[in-house]
């Protein structure tokens, strides 16, 4: 427990700021996916049925980007509710367009695995990019297909 809070506070003050930040978010955003409809949750951003070309970031806003994705998935590990693939994105999106940092994220399906929990055989998955670089979600997500990817800020040139 120690080694998690030395490594927390050796982090710059604006990483501690986004890690707590995130955690609250996560919260926050479990609430609103339970009791709200995505078309809600969404209703700001571009709706793409297909994922669309991004545009390259700026080296220092892709940094960001990727660290903030780093930080996002981080505070998830320490939630007591469950952080899923969504609930990240959708925290996420929200921190990088705060920040003038454009991007896109993807909702994407495949059939579950024999076996699974669930009886339809149905497995979801929600993964974000900005630039050429996935910063949330991707591990595994090349085995989903694409149903809808969502934009915002500059993203798609």
């Amino acid at each position: 427990m120690m080694d998690k809070l030395q490594r927390f506070f050796a982090l710059p003050w604006w990483q501690r700021g986004v890690f707590v930040l995130a955690w609250f978010m996560l919260g926050w955003m479990r609430i609103a996916i339970m009791t709200t409809s995505f078309k809600h949750l969404a209703r700001k951003l571009d709706h793409h049925r297909q994922p669309q070309t991004l545009s390259p970031l700026a080296e220092e806003q892709q940094r960001i980007a990727w660290v903030i994705g780093k930080l996002v998935a981080a505070a998830a590990k320490y939630t007591p509710w469950q952080s899923l693939c969504l609930a990240q994105v959708l925290v996420l999106q929200r921190l990088l367009a705060r920040r003038g940092i454009a991007g896109q994220f993807y909702l994407g399906v495949r059939r579950g695995r024999e076996g699974a929990d669930d009886p339809t055989g149905l497995a979801a998955h929600a993964w974000l990019q900005c630039g050429p670089y996935i910063v949330n979600g991707a591990a595994g997500h090349e085995a989903f297909t694409v149903v809808s990817a969502f934009s915002w800020g500059a993203a798609h040139g």
